[in-house]
């Protein structure tokens, strides 16, 4: 059973989130709140598998309680998409950056919403190929700024350098396993090992790291 919390500053959107996944065999929903102090005392009390959360909220935002739940080690089992009203909302680069899992737009179809939660639940990130490469130029044309100093990309290995490199651009396992010519299984060792090292929660924080540290190699074309 997957416990979920959801965050929202609508009445109307908590509930409409409530009845969906109180709707599922396998989704469990163990509480609500309406703005971001409230979400971390509660995801502290209930300590639940999943949070959907609203990026935008009065009195504390999404952002503000993604990052004290991300810093605290006695939640960092808890998986956080952040809901949003558009796909490349402003704010969801700092969200990736700071350990959510993915992002979710608030008027997707029930399923869609639903495998959200199951994907994140499973340990995956919420970011498509195509979503990925979408949020990374988006950024790099607003001037991210790229080349920042990150201290643990030392302690990785030339090829777990490679492998950031590749999947900065995007590219599933599979994609990055043909590139190379090597197996998925040895790319999927590769970038758990570079998350952990580089104290990522997520491939799509990896994917973050990357971007702002310059391990990025051209996309598609």
């Amino acid at each position: 059973m997957i416990r979920v919390v959801v965050v929202d500053d609508q009445a109307l959107v908590r509930m409409g989130l409530r009845t969906l996944l109180e709707s599922e065999d396998d989704t469990e929903f163990v509480g609500e709140a309406a703005d971001g102090w409230a979400a971390v005392q509660l995801v502290r009390s209930t300590l639940p598998d999943v949070v959907l959360m609203d990026i935008r909220m009065p009195r504390s935002d999404g952002l503000a309680a993604l990052r004290e739940i991300t810093s605290d080690p006695a939640l960092a089992m808890v998986r956080i998409v952040m809901l949003t009203t558009f796909e490349l909302d402003e704010y969801i680069f700092a969200a990736l950056r700071d350990g959510a899992s993915g992002f979710v737009l608030k008027d997707s179809p029930p399923d869609e919403l639903l495998q959200a939660v199951r994907v994140v639940a499973g340990g995956a990130s919420l970011l498509s190929p195509s979503v990925t490469r979408r949020v990374i130029q988006q950024f790099s044309a607003r001037g991210t700024p790229s080349g920042v100093s990150q201290p643990e990309l030392e302690r990785l290995t030339d090829r777990e350098r490679e492998i950031v490199g590749w999947v900065a651009t995007g590219r599933s396992n599979d994609e990055i396993a043909a590139e190379l010519v090597v197996s998925p299984a040895t790319v999927r060792t590769h970038v758990s090992r570079a998350m952990v090292k580089l104290n990522a929660r997520s491939r799509a924080q990896l994917v973050v790291i990357a971007v702002q540290s310059g391990l990025t190699r051209p996309g598609p074309g």
